[in-house]
């Protein structure tokens, strides 16, 4: 039988609990196992080696743990993917792919559309693990391959500016090179990127997986071909998700479709009253008019998320200091709603060309919406940036001020410059 999303969130990945004779997920903090039979270990281990997913034992906590393997279980189910492989964070599994689809290959050249996550943005461009890269637009995806292209690799909703890529086409253009879409920043709940042709669905469980600031860890979605080699590259480098670090993730999967569509229903909220408001020059949100050009959301994501990105009239970081309730923080995903800035925090490592291209400008401000009460967060974020347009203000003349970004869609333009004659800022019914 064939249950809704909802249902298989919560029970995904408990099949053996009542064979088990419990109700709540067992944690097996075991890092070694007895194993009498030292024949049937050796080949138990050697079966780990090769890339097996289980075994006759599970010899050692590096090779297999059960509560982790329940959690990358629920994770496949979610994603619609044969299986999964979990790491011990987000960087690790963006890097085991890297290793098993390039370095394991020989293929060391590397297509990636801006904007990315900056650390994965930053580990491609230090050139740690000998890939080359060409950064390219969605559209030139299949132009910039090589013989030696051994991965694609796609961010949408890209970090921080939320921008969208169309999986289907690029899965389209990269052939017969697989394809890996980070799907953290939409979650299984809007969007299921191997269904469209990705290869690799990775996430960092940190955010919204896990959904409470307490868990560090990251996970692939894949064909069980293709985890194999990343088992085998978990074995070798010791990246492993600790048992503790799985057990959350997974009981957080129970209430992820909650978490994100009550998220997300402020998050639209907030991002139509930014859009309006005197001190934002411009806001990023595929829910808003003209910033979903390709029709995605509803076609290729079931909503437009519960992230928000924009641009500032004034300092962007004098607004994050004058919030009282928001918490300026990096990281997404969690119960509370996290704000940072990108060009000093999470993609300070990007290079200026890249920062560019990404559209991380000076006064992008990057937010993560939470469970609170929406009206709580609108009434913290207007006083922020009313606060923050004062500072702006009272600069002695003496100093340049640099004015607010121009927007590159006229509608926002029109009715930022509108909404910034006011002597007061109006919110707008949601």
């Amino acid at each position: 039988m064939t249950y809704a999303a909802d249902t298989r969130a919560v029970h995904a990945g408990r099949a053996d609990l009542a064979e088990l004779g419990v109700h709540a997920l067992p944690l097996d903090f075991s890092t070694t196992y007895p194993m009498h039979d030292q024949v049937a270990a050796g080949a138990a281990l050697g079966a780990f080696a090769e890339g097996a997913a289980t075994a006759a034992t599970p010899v050692y906590q590096r090779l297999y743990n059960p509560t982790t393997a329940r959690f990358e279980q629920a994770l496949a189910d979610l994603e619609g993917t044969e299986t999964a492989v979990s790491f011990s964070s987000g960087m690790a599994a963006i890097t085991a792919v890297l290793q098993a689809a390039c370095v394991l290959s020989g293929k060391r050249h590397v297509v990636a559309v801006r904007p990315l996550y900056g650390g994965t943005d930053h580990l491609l461009a230090t050139g740690l693990l000998g890939l080359t890269v060409t950064w390219v637009d969605q559209d030139e995806v299949g132009t910039a391959l090589r013989p030696d292209t051994g991965l694609v690799i796609v961010e949408t909703p890209g970090n921080p500016t939320l921008s969208l890529v169309d999986i289907a086409t690029v899965a389209i253009q990269a052939g017969e090179v697989p394809l890996l879409v980070d799907n953290t920043f939409a979650t299984p709940v809007l969007q299921n990127p191997a269904k469209l042709g990705a290869a690799y669905v990775v996430h960092s469980g940190t955010k919204y997986l896990g959904g409470h600031g307490d868990v560090l860890g990251g996970v692939v979605a894949c064909s069980q071909e293709r985890a194999a080699a990343l088992r085998q590259v978990r074995i070798l480098t010791g990246a492993v998700l600790h048992p503790l670090g799985g057990y959350l993730l997974h009981r957080g999967l129970s209430t992820l479709p909650l978490r994100v569509r009550a998220a997300q229903a402020s998050a639209a909220m907030l991002a139509v009253r930014l859009a309006v408001h005197r001190g934002v020059a411009k806001v990023h949100y595929p829910g808003l008019p003209g910033n979903d050009p390709r029709g995605l959301v509803g076609r290729q994501m079931r909503g437009p998320g519960a992230m928000i990105a924009f641009e500032t009239a004034g300092d962007a970081a004098a607004v994050v200091s004058h919030l009282k309730l928001i918490t300026p923080a990096v990281s997404l995903g969690s119960v509370d709603t996290l704000i940072e800035h990108p060009a000093l925090l999470t993609h300070r490592l990007v290079d200026e060309a890249g920062k560019a291209t990404g559209g991380i400008t000076p006064s992008l401000l990057r937010m993560s919406v939470g469970l609170e009460d929406p009206e709580d967060l609108w009434a913290d974020l207007d006083q922020a940036l009313l606060a923050a347009s004062r500072v702006t203000v009272a600069v002695p003349a003496a100093v340049p001020v640099a004015a607010a970004p121009a927007s590159t869609e006229p509608g926002w333009a029109m009715r930022a410059t509108s909404a910034q004659a006011e002597p007061e800022a109006q919110p707008v019914a949601a």
